[in-house]
């Protein structure tokens, strides 16, 4: 993968989720909504200095949000941050960067 550049997508791993889980509380804060529903189902990965990860992610029968968390490079603090998010996503809205 070039640096900077977006890999392909790919199905969500339990990693993935676990990321999702862990940035799930900042994008209800911003988004003031709760998630019943939070299932991580696709992603793509972009290197920057750390990782950004964009992952779909379904918050009900026909809901998606796109969400955008970085990741910082394990010298830095690799600790998670919400940095980004798209609402009223569908299944079929591809990931992109944003």
């Amino acid at each position: 993968m070039i640096p900077g550049g977006l890999s392909e997508a790919k199905p969500a791993t339990p990693e993935i989720q676990e990321i999702a889980n862990e940035v799930k509380p900042q994008l209800e804060e911003k988004t003031n909504e709760t998630y019943q529903k939070f299932e991580a189902i696709e992603y793509k990965t972009q290197v920057v200095a750390g990782i950004n990860y964009y992952i779909k992610v379904q918050v009900d029968d026909n809901r998606y949000i796109h969400i955008k968390v970085f990741k910082g490079l394990p010298v830095q603090d690799s600790s998670l941050t919400l940095t980004g998010y798209q609402t009223g996503k569908s299944e079929d809205d591809e990931l992109t960067g944003f």
